[in-house]
């Protein structure tokens, strides 16, 4: 491994922080699960009063703390000896409503002062500006479908690239951007119950997130010209069920439309099968000379992703076995085993996405998500001994040393919720990825402290030797 290469450790604001009104914060769609997640989509519009009968717990609203712990995470996460903290800024923190004239103070301090204690340990913040927690307070502007909400986003940006411009140098614009396809609401804001037609707001949603995207590059290059401003995709190749060509052409077009934001952000165009697309689906995209001026010249910097298992796909999902996976549910792998929430396991698979990535882009990558969920079983001392999880990073860890033997330019990799915290598709804590153990049940019980599991020293050893000793 190079010497420069930066091992690091992955969470994000809406599913760790918690102080969901703490610091003068305002509301995002993570704060009103369970609801959302239920179809309750009246949170939307009476948040949370109205829903408070139902639901007496919403796990982001404390989540693990992290926003009054802050001191101590970033101790134990240094302990690792790790070179990057991949972490998020709530927008919520920064602008409450997303459409404030000034920004709030409190908010920013709270960054600046976890951003510099992250300098205390050599360790460099990897900050992605949206994960997911786009302002509730621009959901009456329709959300991303809305062009205005470019210009908030450029005040925000420019907000935070002036006040932590010597602090952070690796910036992602969007967390999976592609996932405003798949989870709207979430990922763009956008009301599927609202949309006369979901797929024509979905995809002006996306070029929005494009446009702004773009604009965040060139407002950032300016402001330090060092900044690193990438784009990041939920990655995995999709695999065809079988030979029959009817399937190879179904998981082409699902990897093409997988990619097809990710086209924008590195090559500054559509693709010509987006181009189709859009036109066979009736899909008008309100796009000016100028966006598609500002998409061709502000490209990213790097390509950030997160990888967790490959996926399946016919041209016939009938009499087809499903399981989970990241968002959406895939088919069923019979060659491949799964973890306990059925999201299929296949460390070969990681060796060819980030192959296929770097073929098609030609930037650098950099793995921003890594890692297995686990119904983690502490004992009575806390200590869960989680051989399962060793043996997913070391086989994933392999595969991508063997990517970059391939001629894959990698720039480091994370393990994604190094300390435990709540999913963000459910809310639930028992879905645990992290190295650290956190005491907290899914019904909020519990002392949100933390304790180390076996991974943990395992994780130093990796790190410390630069991937060397991996068993």
């Amino acid at each position: 491994m190079n010497k420069d290469f930066l091992w690091g450790a992955a969470m994000c604001a809406s599913q760790a922080e918690g102080g969901y009104l703490e610091g003068g914060k305002g509301l995002t769609a993570n704060d009103i699960f369970p609801a959302l997640n239920e179809g309750r989509w009246e949170a939307l519009y009476n948040v949370p009063e109205s829903l408070q009968k139902k639901y007496n717990y919403y796990p982001s609203h404390q989540a693990i703390d992290f926003y009054h712990r802050y001191v101590e995470d970033i101790k134990l996460l240094a302990e690792l000896g790790i070179k990057v903290f991949r972490t998020s800024i709530n927008w919520a923190r920064i602008f409450p409503n997303g459409d404030e004239l000034e920004p709030n103070e409190e908010g920013l301090q709270f960054y600046e002062d976890v951003f510099n204690e992250c300098g205390k340990y050599g360790i460099t913040p990897v900050v992605t500006l949206n994960h997911f927690d786009t302002p509730l307070g621009l959901y009456k502007y329709g959300g991303w479908k809305n062009k205005k909400v470019i210009t908030f986003f450029e005040r925000y940006c420019e907000t935070v690239f002036k006040r932590f411009k010597t602090q952070v140098k690796y910036w992602i614009t969007f967390n999976e951007i592609n996932m405003i396809l798949g989870i709207p609401i979430v990922g763009g804001l956008i009301d599927p119950l609202k949309e006369e037609n979901i797929l024509e707001a979905k995809y002006q949603g996306a070029h929005n997130q494009l446009v702004a995207s773009a604009i965040a590059t060139k407002i950032g290059h300016e402001i330090n010209p060092e900044f690193m401003v990438g784009s990041m995709i939920g990655a995995g190749k999709n695999y065809p069920y079988s030979p029959n060509p009817a399937d190879v052409w179904a998981a082409y077009q699902a990897d093409q439309e997988e990619y097809s934001l990710i086209d924008v952000q590195v090559k500054g165009k559509y693709s010509a099968y987006m181009r189709r697309y859009f036109e066979k689906n009736d899909i008008d995209i309100l796009a000016t000379e100028e966006e598609m001026a500002l998409l061709k010249t502000y490209t990213a910097d790097f390509l950030a992703l997160s990888y967790y298992s490959t996926r399946l796909t016919a041209a016939n999902n009938e009499d087809k076995e499903a399981t989970g996976g990241n968002i959406a549910d895939t088919l069923k792998n019979s060659y491949l085993e799964a973890n306990d929430f059925g999201w299929q396991i296949d460390p070969l698979g990681f060796r060819i996405t980030l192959n296929e990535l770097y073929d098609r882009y030609e930037v650098p990558l950099f793995i921003v998500e890594n890692g297995l969920a686990a119904m983690d079983v502490a004992d009575e001392n806390y200590f869960v001994e989680d051989d399962y999880r060793i043996n997913y990073f070391a086989k994933h860890i392999q595969a991508m040393k063997e990517a970059m033997d391939d001629g894959v330019d990698i720039i480091g990799y994370a393990t994604w919720g190094t300390i435990d915290i709540v999913s963000a598709s459910s809310g639930i804590m028992s879905k645990r990825y992290g190295l650290v153990y956190v005491d907290l049940d899914d019904e909020g019980n519990g002392t949100r402290n933390r304790y180390k599991k076996k991974s943990f020293d395992w994780y130093k050893k990796v790190v410390t030797s630069n991937g060397e000793e991996l068993m």
